[in-house]
């Protein structure tokens, strides 16, 4: 399960690279940063690791 978490950090961390680079996309950016954030989090309140 926490492969998963990383996989899905990496994909949104990667979109948001993507879109920093491309603003014409608005507040998608922010949506996807806030995505990884909270992934991140999920991942080390599951290992707690806190």
């Amino acid at each position: 399960m926490r492969s998963l978490l990383y996989v899905i950090a990496v994909v949104l961390v990667v979109f948001w690279l993507l879109g920093a680079f491309m603003w014409h996309l608005g507040n998608l950016i922010y949506i996807l940063l806030v995505l990884v954030i909270i992934s991140f989090l999920l991942g080390i309140i599951r290992r707690g690791n806190i």
